[in-house]
C-alpha cells in the first residue's frame, strides 16, 4: 500500500445538530494517502452526516476541515470536488443512455474550432484514459447495458479522471454478487497502492476485513475510536459497534404443518432454470441460495409476476393451480414480495410511515364511497409500529428519514399488511447492521409462526442457517442439493461446498 504520513484529510471537533437531534458530537477523523479506511456504524451513528461534512453537503455547526493541510471554512459541494474530494454513492449517478466515453467526458467534451464536439477525440481520449487504469473497456456501450459492478468502476475511473485523491464509497457492495465484488476490490486496491485514499461505508464487516487497512467506530454520533483491521475479529467489531454483545437469533425447531402451499412441478424457463421440483408447508422458511445466475432471484421474481416465468411447468398454491400475470395478481391471491432495492421498489421515501405500510390495502380502509376511514389506518399502522418495534418519531415522519433497519422494518409491515400465504424475500438483511438484521430475522420467524410460507433468496449464508427449517442450493439453473438446518452436518462449509457445485 502506497501509505504515508501525508494526511490527505483531517476533520477536527466536527458537531453537526439537526432538530432535536445531535447527530455528530466533537468528531475527529483522518486519513492518509493511500489508505482505505472504513467507517462503520449502526443505521443512525453518524457515517452518512460525516462524509456529507466532509464534501459540504451539511455545514457543520463546530470543527475544522483540512485538505492536504490546508483548512476549507466553509466547505462546499464545489470546493470538494476541485479539491480531488469524490463521493461514489450506492446508486449509479451515471445517465445510462450514453456511452461509456460520452459519461466520461460529460460536461466537458472536447470540441474543435467551431464549436462542434469531436466524436473521435472523446472515443480514443476515453480509451486512453481507462487503460492508464488497467481497464480494457468497449467505450462505445451504452452504460445501461453495464453490469452494477462495471457502473461502480466507471464511477471511480470518473473521480480519477477528475484529479480525484480521496474517494467515498457508501455501500458500493449492496447490489452487488459475490464475483463482482472482487472485481470491484480489485480495482480499489489498485488504486489504493498509486496512492488514491479511500473510506468505505459498509454494513458487510467481513468485507470490512476484506478491503480496509483501518477502521473508525462511530455510536450515536461520536467516535468510539480508530482500529487498525488486523487487530480485530469480527466479533470484536461487533461489540465496538454496538456497545453491548449482540446475540445471534436462532430459530427453534418447530413442528411443521403438513399442509403445503407453495408447489413447483417441473419449472422450466431456459436459459434461466429447469425442472424446479419443491415444496413449501405452511409456517415454513425455506432458503433459496446459489451464485448469481443460478437463477435463484428470477424464479421468485418470476413467480410474483415481476419478469417473464416458466415456459413449462406448472406452480401449485394451497394445491390449485396458480396462473402468473402480474404483481398485483400474486398480491390478490396471497403472494407478497421484499425486493433486494428496498429504496427503489420497496419504499416511497418522500412519504409518510403511515402511507407507505398501507399502499398496499387501500381498498380495506375505505368506506362506501372510497374516501380513507383515518381512524382504520391510524389503529392498523400503530398496531404495525409496535408488533415490528418500528423506530420512529410519529406514523406521519417521511421514510427516508428513517434509519435503514426500520426503512426495512417498514417494508415488512406493508407486506403483512396484505395477510400473505406466502412471503417471497430477496436479501432481506442487505444493506442493515447487525443488530437490525437480528431484528429482522426475529419479524421473519414471527411471521412463520403465524402460518406465512417464507422462501429467502440470499448469499448470507449463516443467516440462512440462523432462520431456516431448509436450505435449497441452485446451482446453473437447477436445484443441486437440500439441506436440514437442524442435521448436525449442515454446516456453512457443507452449504459453500454445493454453492460452488462441489459434491
Amino acid at each position: 500500500m502506497a501509505n504515508s504520513e501525508h494526511y490527505v484529510i483531517k476533520m477536527k471537533d466536527i458537531v453537526k445538530t439537526f432538530p432535536g437531534v445531535r447527530a455528530l458530537n466533537h468528531v475527529d477523523f483522518e486519513l492518509r494517502k493511500g489508505e482505505i479506511r472504513s467507517v462503520v456504524g449502526k443505521n443512525g451513528a453518524g457515517k452518512s452526516t460525516l462524509m456529507n461534512v466532509l464534501t459540504g453537503i451539511y455545514q457543520p455547526d463546530n470543527g475544522e476541515i483540512f485538505v492536504n493541510g490546508k483548512m476549507i471554512k466553509p466547505m462546499t459541494t464545489e470546493k470538494a470536488r476541485k479539491l480531488g474530494i469524490a463521493y461514489v454513492h450506492q446508486h449509479s449517478q451515471l445517465v445510462p443512455a450514453l456511452s461509456i466515453a460520452e459519461n466520461i467526458f460529460i460536461g466537458d467534451l472536447p470540441k474543435n474550432d467551431l464549436g462542434i464536439v469531436n466524436w473521435n477525440k472523446v472515443h480514443d481520449e476515453a480509451i486512453l484514459q481507462l487503460k492508464e487504469l488497467g481497464l480494457n473497456i468497449d467505450v462505445s456501450r451504452k452504460v445501461e447495458n453495464l453490469s452494477v459492478a462495471e457502473k461502480q468502476i466507471l464511477e471511480i475511473a470518473k473521480a480519477l479522471f477528475a484529479n480525484a485523491h480521496t474517494i467515498i464509497l457508501d455501500e458500493a457492495t449492496a447490489p452487488l454478487p459475490k464475483e463482482d465484488v472482487k472485481m470491484l476490490f480489485g480495482f480499489v486496491k489498485r488504486m489504493s497502492e498509486q496512492g488514491v485514499a479511500f473510506i468505505y461505508i459498509s454494513h458487510y464487516l467481513v468485507e470490512v476485513f476484506d478491503i480496509c487497512n483501518t477502521v473508525t467506530i462511530l455510536r450515536d454520533g461520536e467516535k468510539v475510536g480508530d482500529f487498525n483491521t488486523c487487530d480485530l475479529d469480527q466479533q470484536e467489531l461487533i461489540h465496538l459497534i454496538s456497545g453491548e454483545k449482540v446475540e445471534r437469533f436462532f430459530r427453534e425447531k418447530v413442528e411443521l404443518s403438513t399442509e403445503t402451499v407453495l408447489e413447483f412441478r417441473n419449472i422450466t424457463k431456459p436459459g434461466a432454470y429447469e425442472f424446479i421440483n419443491f415444496s413449501l408447508k405452511k409456517g415454513e422458511i425455506v432458503g433459496l441460495t446459489g451464485l448469481e445466475g443460478s437463477g435463484k432471484a428470477k424464479l421468485i421474481r418470476g413467480l410474483f409476476g415481476l419478469e417473464p416465468f416458466a415456459e413449462s411447468g406448472e406452480v401449485y398454491l394451497e394445491n390449485e393451480l396458480f396462473y402468473i400475470k402480474d404483481s398485483e395478481k400474486a398480491i390478490n391471491q396471497g403472494i407478497a414480495y421484499l425486493p433486494r432495492d428496498r429504496h427503489g421498489l420497496g419504499i416511497i421515501g418522500a412519504r409518510p410511515v403511515s402511507e407507505n405500510i398501507t399502499l398496499s390495502i387501500l381498498r380495506k380502509l375505505v368506506n362506501h364511497i372510497g374516501f380513507l376511514i383515518l381512524k382504520k389506518e391510524k389503529i392498523h399502522v400503530e398496531d404495525f409500529v409496535d408488533k415490528l418495534g418500528i423506530k420512529t418519531p410519529s406514523s406521519s415522519q417521511l421514510v427516508q428519514f428513517l434509519s435503514g433497519g426500520n426503512q426495512q422494518k417498514v417494508v415488512f409491515a406493508k407486506l403483512a399488511s396484505t395477510e400473505p400465504k406466502v412471503l417471497l424475500l430477496n436479501e432481506p438483511t442487505q444493506g442493515v447492521d447487525v443488530q437490525a438484521k437480528v431484528e429482522i430475522i426475529k419479524i421473519v420467524d414471527q411471521l412463520s409462526r403465524q402460518g406465512v410460507g417464507v422462501i429467502i433468496v440470499s448469499e448470507e449464508i449463516r443467516e440462512l442457517l440462523d432462520i431456516c427449517d431448509r436450505i435449497v442450493v441452485m446451482f446453473k439453473g437447477k436445484i443441486s442439493r437440500e439441506f436440514d438446518t437442524k442435521n448436525k452436518n449442515t454446516t456453512a462449509e457443507t452449504v459453500l461446498m454445493a454453492i460452488e457445485g462441489e459434491a
